[in-house]
Formats: structure tokens, C-alpha cells, sequence
């Protein structure tokens, strides 16, 4: 079965922009839209009920944590989402990175705990029964959604082996971001699911497609704090040495991401991500695709220019699905 795209938009740009892409994207052909909750930037639940009522087909939803919203809000908003867009929500939830975190001064402890309660207070409270319930690092106390049973599914995006562990046992699909962590990451999540008699998830892939010099350099910008935010497995499969894996972990410490600027070489960046010519990004799509049998890649879309987001979301979707 041939893959699909899907839109991942971090809303670097003005609202009015966020509910152009989606629309956009859906008219292109895409089959996900997803929204990164970022913060600081225009609201994701505001975007998405815009989103909402101005599609028709697109499945849409989030990119969000369990540290800066209660998983209750978060229940709450994604099946206030899910009525107004007749059925067609997911949540992709996280373990939280330090690019979101430490500017609101939220300390990235237990991630795993965090995330795993709040699937857990999502599923009880998607049930649409009084729910009392006492988790480690949230609790509800006859809660009730008031919008009744919600069907939406749970998808994870992560890199740790917990992590991993979680979206094979309890989820609907796993999304993976380092390109030669791929086949060490499925692995986890399917060994998970076959310990735990449950179905493996969709595998997703999500990464910007660097198909010009200019997204290449555009993903220069980020890729330190991915690496302050990985597990040495996934830094060894970059083929980093000792000694830069200690800087990495030293600044995920001091949450310093210039100190882990100067790794990021073209190289790397190549090693992490799919680049080269729009041909060669699809053989590289589509070599993947076939080698960890993904349902689905996701391109990020982060601009803060309209003109330029578009043209991304034009240029990838023929990348993605093999029409070039």
C-alpha cells in the first residue's frame, strides 16, 4: 500500500496563516493535518476549530505534551475539535521538549510518567463516564466529559525506549524522527505490542524534506535541541562520537543548545534527514517507506512566510507519494 502525507505545521506564522495551510493541504491531497503545540505561538485549539468547519475530509489534530495543559483541558479541547469537525480528530501526544518547556520554566522530569498518565485520563475520560482516578503526576476526581463518548485516536511521537514501549502497548500509531533510528526504534514499539497482545501501531515517519539549500539550512535551526532531547541510541545511529555525546548530554543539562550548534554539520544533517534533489528525496521516501513499512510521512511545514509554506506543501506531496 502505497504512503501517505501528512501536514505537520509548527504555527510559526499568524493564525489566519495556520487555518490557510490546513485547508490547502487538504485540497493538495493530503490525508493528515497535524498542529505543534508550541506555546507561545497562536493557540493550536483555536486554529483547529477554524480548521474545522473550513474542511471537509482531512483528519486533524495535535502535536501537544503533558506538562503545559492538563490532560482534562486536553481531553476537553480535542473532543470539542472532534464534534466540529464530525469525527475526523487524532491526538499525537509527546513526551515534551526543552524548545517548549524551559521558556515557560517546566522542568523536564519523569517524561515517561507524564506521558503515560495522560494516555491513561484521555482514554477514561473519552469514555464519557464520571471518571475518580489517581495517576503519579495527575488525578481527576469525578470527572466527566460533558461532550459524552469521543472515538479518537492516540498516536506518540518519541525516541526514549519507554516511550516507545508505551505507544506499542496502548497506541494507535508511533511516529519516529531520526531517519537512521528507524529500524531500532520500530523494533521497541513492536515488541512492546506483541509482549502486550496488542495490535502493532501505523508507523509514521516526520521530518522536514529538504528538497532546496534553503529548507536544509532552515533545518540547521532545530536540529540542536532534537539532539538535547534524544537517547544515546538514537545519537549513536548518527554515528556520533563519545565525546560529542557528552557535550549533548551536558547541555540537555543546562538546557544550552549553542553548545551543541557547532555539531550540526552538513553531514549530520544529512544523516538525520531526508535532503538532496526533489528525485532524490522521493527514492529516499519511498526506500524507507518500503524498508520499515510506513503508513505515513509527515512534512514539517515551519516557515514564517506564507508563499514559502505553500510551496512546501505543493513541492513535498508529489515527493511523498511517488508522483514525481
Amino acid at each position: 500500500m502505497p504512503v501517505t502525507a501528512a501536514a505537520h505545521i509548527v504555527p510559526l506564522m499568524p493564525p489566519g496563516d495556520v487555518v490557510a495551510l490546513a485547508v490547502r493541504a487538504e485540497q493538495l491531497g493530503y490525508d493528515t493535518c497535524l498542529i505543534a503545540d508550541e506555546g507561545f505561538h497562536p493557540d493550536i485549539y483555536a486554529c483547529l476549530g477554524a480548521i474545522a468547519v473550513n474542511t471537509d475530509r482531512i483528519q486533524i489534530g495535535v502535536m501537544t505534551n503533558a506538562y503545559t495543559r492538563h490532560p482534562a483541558v486536553s481531553a476537553a479541547a480535542l473532543a470539542t475539535i472532534n464534534e466540529l469537525s464530525g469525527g475526523r480528530v487524532v491526538a499525537t501526544l509527546l513526551a515534551g521538549g526543552s524548545m517548549v518547556l524551559a521558556p515557560m520554566g517546566i522542568e523536564r522530569r519523569r517524561p515517561y510518567r507524564h506521558l503515560a498518565d495522560m494516555v491513561e485520563a484521555l482514554r477514561l475520560l473519552w469514555s464519557g463516564e464520571p471518571v475518580t482516578w489517581e495517576g503519579e503526576t495527575c488525578a481527576l476526581e469525578g470527572a466527566q466529559l460533558g461532550l459524552g463518548p469521543q472515538s479518537i485516536p492516540i498516536w506518540v511521537a518519541g525516541r526514549g525506549p519507554m516511550v516507545l514501549g508505551l505507544a506499542g502497548r496502548s497506541c494507535d500509531g508511533a511516529v519516529m524522527t531520526v531517519k537512521p533510528d528507524l529500524a531500532a526504534a520500530f523494533a521497541i514499539v513492536a515488541e512492546a505490542a506483541a509482549t502486550a497482545g496488542h495490535p502493532e501501531p501505523a508507523r509514521m515517519y516526520l521530518g522536514r524534506i529538504c528538497y532546496t539549500p534553503a529548507l536544509f539550512e532552515q533545518q540547521r535551526r532545530t536540529l540542536s535541541y532534537v539532539l538535547m532531547d534524544s537517547p544515546r541510541r538514537a545519537l549513536e545511529s548518527l554515528d556520533m562520537s563519545a565525546d560529542a555525546m557528552a557535550t549533548i548530554e551536558q547541555a540537555a543539562i543546562t538546557n544550552d543548545a549553542s553548545a551543541v550548534d557547532p555539531l550540526v554539520t552538513d553531514d549530520l544533517l544529512r544523516r538525520y534527514q531526508i535532503a538532496g534533489s526533489p528525485t532524490e528525496c522521493s527514492t529516499q521516501v519511498r526506500e524507507l517507506a518500503q524498508q520499515h513499512r510506513l503508513s505515513r510521512v509527515l512534512v514539517d511545514v515551519l516557515s514564517a512566510d506564507l508563499d514559502e509554506n505553500l510551496a512546501v506543501l505543493e513541492d513535498s506531496f508529489p515527493i511523498v507519494t511517488g508522483q514525481l
